[in-house]
């Protein structure tokens, strides 16, 4: 049975229909719009149309008619509040699949500005973006940054302390702490966890918006559910689609 899998459309832009186009018999696709939008989005498309479309799909997923959702174009603060309320949590940590202007696809973490700031954030983020790595077939190994390299210790007490924690990090994980070089971490890694969410929220803005990267979505780690948060600077959504998808299947292995 395939997995099925709702997508939030706020409007049929080319995103969305190129996604529609390219995940087409690899999921059951199920387009969440608004009201009117039934036919816009290509012959044989399921569509549910609801006056509040995020709402509709937070809703679908919490209720098992759905195995995965990814926001696609919905509004982020609007879906991101409907699903904190349905999963009972007062803030969601996101790990962000990334593809370098190269080609490399890593994960990232953290991304939100509040999260990742403690020593057990960050042990797991690393446990479960390994699960994800290995679901979406990326390189193995995970690099956590800090703020400078070894030789700058004594520098700064804020730059010792992420050495610090990366240190104690990386020997509780069995990851490598890769000190500053993200050029190099990008590159062989599958997963990297940033210093912080401040760092981590530079680093993603950095590559999606200035460094020819992409944004492919951003799976939620701390709810039962299967939710990938998306970026407005995703080509399109197919990558998320198809990464819901890996992560639903790993599920019923």
């Amino acid at each position: 049975m395939p997995v099925r899998v709702g997508l939030g459309a706020a409007s049929p832009d080319e995103k969305i229909l190129a996604t529609v186009r390219a995940v087409a018999g690899e999921v059951d696709l199920i387009i969440f719009s608004c009201p009117g939008s039934i036919g816009s989005f290509g012959d044989g498309v399921t569509v549910v149309e609801a006056g509040h479309p995020e709402e509709a799909l937070i809703e679908a997923l919490a209720e098992g008619r759905i195995d995965a959702a990814v926001r696609g174009t919905l509004a982020a603060s609007s879906t991101l509040k409907a699903l904190k309320r349905a999963e009972s949590v007062d803030h969601l940590e996101r790990i962000a699949l990334l593809e370098t202007a190269g080609g490399h696809l890593f994960l990232l973490a953290p991304v939100g500005v509040d999260e990742g700031w403690t020593v057990q954030e960050k042990v797991r983020f690393v446990e479960r973006g390994r699960e994800i790595a290995r679901s979406f077939g990326l390189a193995g190994g995970v690099a956590v940054l800090s703020g400078g390299r070894l030789g700058d210790i004594g520098r700064h007490p804020v730059v010792d302390r992420t050495m610090a924690d990366a240190e104690l990090v990386a020997r509780l994980t069995g990851a490598e702490h890769t000190e500053i070089l993200i050029e190099e971490a990008a590159g062989r890694y599958g997963m990297i966890v940033a210093p912080d969410g401040i760092s981590g929220n530079l680093i993603f803005r950095t590559l999606t918006f200035l460094g020819a990267g992409v944004g492919h979505g951003a799976p939620v780690v701390n709810i039962d559910d299967i939710f990938v948060d998306t970026s407005r600077a995703s080509p399109d959504y197919t990558n998320a689609i198809m990464l819901a998808k890996s992560l639903a299947e790993s599920r019923c292995r």
